[in-house]
């Protein structure tokens, strides 16, 4: 059993993870809406993966004999100026999600509390991976600018995730 400190940070990370998947969800359908359709397969594949995210951290606080408590979710924004624009919020958020694992990671270091130190160990290399991909995706957005071809083709790229 881990502390009642740990407990909750792990719970706030439950929400942060499902808010990632609206957050990505809302992304998907704004990309929909603007006949993006392999940006919205894209989101949405990252969405689900958010919610996987979201059931590990679930599953590791009942396995440690923690309760789990499910709290409200903030609604995300629905509006973004451009492809560009939802990639450079995306890496926003994955920076800021890398944030909050780092100080989990933190806490457990503080706490001795090793266990919950080595669930995060694959947290954090999932969040390499995740900054890895949004960066390299708006480094390409930001190389075809507002050439037509080229979002058609990197949408159609994202399409194949």
């Amino acid at each position: 059993m881990f502390s009642k400190k740990m407990e909750e940070a792990l719970n706030n990370q439950v929400n942060a993870e499902f808010y990632s998947a609206w957050y990505y969800l809302s992304m998907a359908v704004w990309a929909k809406n603007k006949g993006f359709d392999g940006t919205y397969n894209f989101m949405v594949k990252q969405a689900q993966e958010e919610e996987g995210h979201a059931m590990k951290f679930i599953n590791y606080i009942i396995d440690v004999g923690g309760k789990v408590e499910l709290k409200g979710i903030e609604k995300p924004p629905a509006s973004f100026e451009s492809l560009k624009d939802v990639f450079a919020k995306a890496l926003e958020h994955e920076k800021y999600v890398t944030s909050l694992i780092n100080k989990l990671v933190a806490l457990a270091e503080e706490e001795k509390d090793y266990a919950t130190y080595n669930f995060l160990q694959w947290f954090i290399e999932e969040q390499v991976e995740e900054e890895s991909t949004m960066s390299g995706i708006l480094t390409k957005l930001e190389m075809i600018g507002d050439s037509k071809n080229g979002l058609f083709m990197i949408d159609s790229k994202l399409g194949e995730r």
